[in-house]
């Protein structure tokens, strides 16, 4: 199955340079390009992107207004969101997840880990760079929340969670693969899947970002402050 890609930047040259990438790989396409947020929400919609590359800082609707728009639209519950950001650690990372966005990835990232965000995000995979660490993002996502890092709502609705989803919910927070929650936990990959996808339905998570956001802003997960 080709992934169609939306490229959503103000910068003619990246979106140029961008193209010319992923239109280089055969599982791939450039399906629009869109220099404003508002014109990446229609654009997502009219062309059955799967995955956007959005900018955040754009003229009128940002990239991260236009994530909200793109989450929150059920008719768009496809597409996924990665952020390009030249500051890979900073609030905007803790917004685009909070957002809705699949995850973020720095301007400056070599070719391949720009296409292989592409590929993880097209999976339902959650992406965070890797300049980005683990302990910086839960330090960001726990700042905004309840005093201590909690938000009772949310820790309310994981009562809706198994014994073994919570543990599972708790290895993707960490960041870890199917493939390696099922060796942690002893079961198989296919095992951890399910468990994955219950723990999404119930939650409400459009994918694996949003479940890590949820562990930690629930205090299922403590931000590591080292």
């Amino acid at each position: 199955m080709t992934i169609r890609v939306l490229l959503a930047d103000d910068q003619a040259l990246l979106r140029s340079a961008f193209r010319v990438l992923v239109d280089s790989e055969p599982d791939m396409e450039v399906v629009g390009e869109a220099s404003d947020g508002a014109e990446a929400v229609r654009l997502a919609k009219e062309q059955r992107a799967d995955v956007v590359l959005m900018d955040i800082r754009m003229p009128g609707t940002d990239g991260l207004a236009a994530t909200r728009l793109i989450s929150a639209d059920p008719a768009l519950a496809q597409v996924r969101v990665v952020i390009l950001t030249t500051f890979e650690v900073d609030d905007y990372v803790v917004q685009s997840l909070r957002a809705g966005a699949s995850g973020f990835l720095g301007k400056g990232s070599e070719p391949e880990e720009l296409l292989s965000a592409i590929r993880l995000a097209a999976g339902g995979e959650a992406l965070l760079s890797p300049a980005a660490t683990k302990g910086l993002i839960a330090r960001f996502l726990a700042q905004g929340g309840a005093d201590d890092g909690r938000d009772p709502a949310r820790s309310d609705r994981l009562d809706a969670l198994t014994v073994r989803e919570r543990e599972v919910l708790v290895q993707v927070a960490g960041g870890h693969s199917n493939d390696e929650i099922a060796e942690r936990l002893e079961v198989s990959p296919l095992t951890v899947k399910t468990h994955v996808n219950r723990a999404m339905a119930k939650l409400g998570a459009r994918d694996r970002a949003q479940l890590v956001v949820i562990a930690y802003e629930s205090g299922l997960v403590r931000p590591r402050m080292d």
